[in-house]
């Protein structure tokens, strides 16, 4: 049905980074839109498929970022594009609350199919990764009758009001931008690299630490939900060590508390499995999902247990333009395509090649303290030589190398100096390497 964009997928750069045409666009950028938005690249794009990205002065640019990892099926991808050709050419919008439409159930039908346990479950669709954390909140507390949410250190769950009061970090994400809602309470994240006590014995003494403080400070009766990524992302793609997870859940169980996975970030074949918590077979009472969801057009999930999905009162959920006709479709076509390429083998691939480059770094160049991450969301945190001081200054300079050299890859961490690889689950090995082959040139170039 379609014409593709079909960029040859192949490093390619003609002008410098940024080159003059992007230039004259960022100038107005600047003038146009509000200064409190970011930017990793300074390149405007032109057009994209698969892993890569053409900017307007003709310059293809490995994406080792994927949007913040949105396009994990590949940039325009045949089958989402057209879905959405064909759904655009019906109808665009009728509110699913107003009148329904049968691609919203769908993705709802697939979301409880796709995700952990056999247990009966239902869903429900909203716009953003920070929007469905609100409204699993919003129902954790209506189906418990009770105040609190339990999140953790280096946590990021959103921009929103009460997101920001999730989110861990300050700056920038919640600088000058408080009060913020109340009765959300903070514990220890198990944080490998920086953990000052036993490595060997870091599973318990991190649940104990934890259910100490739930049990004498917040009093578990007063606990809603405990709310926790399965691989932190903004936070530094922190891996909780084995064990944690599972012992977390049954505490939940335990305690009458709603166990929420927020896989925004590492949901729909990211990190080799079609949800992270699949990896210790944790199954939680709400899982929620996004950025991967839906192919790069705005969707998100909430699905959990039908009794707490069904505990909320009609029309105490909805939205205008949650679960919109394009994105289901989009979905739809991203749910196929990861199914028929078989995108959870390609990211179990993807990050054998991924960590045995980036170990492989890691051995020449003292700088990079440690290499973690899972599947296709593997990362670098970056120290000064000999301690594990962040180095914020090594990872400022590696990143602007790379995307002098037409790649792009993002930053995190709470102390700002993780590198973060986030690529499309459909880059081939030789983009990959020729990726990794300028990350061995930028850390060099230190």
């Amino acid at each position: 049905m379609t014409t593709l964009t079909n960029l040859t997928q192949e490093r390619r750069l003609v002008t410098a980074i940024p080159g003059p045409k992007s230039i004259e666009a960022l100038q107005r950028r600047s003038e146009a839109t509000s200064g409190g938005l970011g930017i990793a690249i300074p390149v405007i794009i032109e057009r994209a498929s698969d892993a890569i990205l053409l900017d307007i002065d003709g310059n293809q640019i490995i994406d080792l970022g994927s949007g913040i990892g949105v396009v994990n099926v590949g940039n325009s991808a045949s089958r989402v594009v057209d879905r959405v050709i064909e759904q655009v050419q019906a109808f665009t919008h009728t509110c699913f609350t107003v009148a329904p439409y049968m691609n919203y159930i769908e993705v709802c039908e697939k979301l409880n199919k796709l995700t952990p346990g056999t247990h009966k479950k239902k869903s429900l669709l909203v716009n953003s990764g920070a929007e469905a954390v609100e409204n699993a909140v919003k129902i954790a507390r209506h189906f418990t009758k009770r105040p609190a949410i339990v999140v953790f250190e280096h946590s990021y769950h959103g921009r929103t009001n009460l997101t920001m009061a999730l989110t861990a970090k300050n700056m920038p994400y919640k600088e000058g931008f408080g009060p913020f809602a109340p009765e959300v309470y903070r514990v220890p994240m198990p944080y490998s690299f920086h953990w000052v006590g036993n490595q060997a014995t870091i599973t318990e003494d991190a649940i104990e630490m934890i259910t100490h403080k739930i049990d004498k400070e917040i009093g578990a009766h007063n606990v809603a939900a405990i709310l926790i990524e399965p691989i932190q992302g903004e936070g530094g793609f922190i891996v909780p060590p084995k064990g944690f997870l599972p012992a977390l859940s049954k505490y939940a169980t335990d305690n009458g508390i709603l166990f929420i996975a927020d896989e925004v970030q590492t949901g729909f074949a990211r990190t080799g499995h079609m949800f992270a918590v699949e990896n210790e077979n944790v199954v939680p009472d709400i899982l929620v999902t996004a950025k991967g969801i839906a192919g790069g057009l705005p969707l998100a999930g909430i699905t959990g247990r039908a009794d707490v999905m069904d505990s909320v009162h009609t029309s105490g959920l909805g939205g205008t333009f949650g679960g919109n006709p394009l994105a289901c479709a989009a979905a739809l076509g991203a749910i196929e395509t990861i199914e028929a390429e078989n995108l959870v083998a390609r990211a179990q691939h993807i990050g054998q090649i991924l960590g045995d480059s980036l170990r492989a770094l890691a051995k020449k160049y003292p700088v990079i303290g440690e290499v973690r991450g899972r599947g296709a969301m593997q990362a670098v945190e970056l120290v000064e030589a000999g301690t594990k001081n962040p180095n914020t200054a090594a990872m400022n300079a590696v990143v602007k190398y790379c995307q002098s050299k037409g790649v792009l890859v993002l930053t995190a961490g709470t102390y700002s100096n993780v590198v973060r690889f986030l690529p499309p689950l459909v880059i081939s090995d030789e983009l990959l390497l020729d990726a990794m082959s300028v990350l061995d040139a930028a850390f060099a170039s230190l």
